[in-house]
């Protein structure tokens, strides 16, 4: 599934080519998504000019004239600009199409991703409303993850992946920031000392930075805006790395199962 870095790679790839640009038609060939395309997208987006594109979680959100378009890329989704005239895939279920000649196309082979609009303030948009601090912003501090942890006896690596708690931390990168911090998946979260807390922050920060820069993780189908795949897979410490051995102690990783998703740790390296 994307997570916050091949999202946020998704958005600085693309931004320079749809910034600035008008839409001139939407093409929908598949508008059963996750949620339903909405029947009048088409009319709604024409004519209009993408101001921004950012993201907030693992949505993007495309700031145009009247509103804000939020694309999400659910399990597999990715995003590419290409020429308008390029023969669409299986799979290939939306095109904006630019007044530059090219289109923003959309391609979901599992169907969870969206395309929703809004004419109002994205961030109060029932998806946006109740999200949880951005791991890289200041926000997501030492001092707020330890009020948040304080007397919980939830497994640490399900509350990094909690969106309430903070967003864009998924399985993957919850993993790898737990073993640069030391710390096993299954501790109490609160039973961490203000040390690990400070260590933990500071790997969440490093692993997702190091992962953006890398141009994100490539585990199976997943591309980024320029149908390469993400290169962050060649870096990874621990998670899908199980009976290897560490790379800084060369015990064999462990895995377990934890709330139906793999967790992946050091026993050496991890307490």
């Amino acid at each position: 599934m994307p997570e916050l870095p091949e999202v946020e790679t998704t958005r600085r790839g693309i931004a320079p080519l749809v910034e600035g640009r008008t839409i001139e038609r939407v093409i929908v060939r598949e508008p059963r998504l996750r949620w339903p395309v909405p029947p009048g997208l088409g009319t709604e987006l024409a004519g209009q000019q993408v101001k921004s594109l950012t993201r907030r979680a693992k949505y993007l959100l495309f700031g145009l004239e009247r509103g804000t378009l939020l694309v999400h890329l659910g399990m597999s989704g990715n995003l590419r600009v290409l020429p308008a005239d390029t023969p669409p895939r299986v799979h290939d279920h939306v095109d904006l199409v630019l007044d530059s000649g090219k289109c923003l196309r959309l391609n979901d082979p599992r169907r969870f991703g969206c395309l929703l609009w809004t004419a109002d303030d994205p961030l109060a948009h029932p998806l946006l409303s109740s999200l949880a601090p951005e791991p890289l912003s200041a926000e997501f501090s030492a001092e707020y993850l330890a009020r948040r942890m304080r007397g919980r006896s939830v497994a640490i690596k399900q509350l990094l992946m909690n969106a309430r708690v903070v967003v864009g931390v998924g399985n993957i990168y919850a993993s790898e920031a737990l073993f640069h911090a030391g710390v096993r998946p299954t501790r109490a979260a609160g039973r961490l000392t203000r040390r690990e807390i400070d260590a933990l922050v500071a790997a969440v920060r490093r692993v997702l930075r190091a992962a953006i820069r890398a141009g994100g993780t490539t585990l199976r189908d997943y591309v980024n805006a320029d149908g390469k795949p993400g290169y962050f897979r060649q870096k990874l410490y621990v998670y899908e790395r199980s009976g290897q051995p560490c790379r800084i102690c060369r015990t064999p990783i462990r895995h377990l199962a934890q709330g139906q998703r793999s967790s992946y740790f050091c026993p050496t390296c991890q307490r």
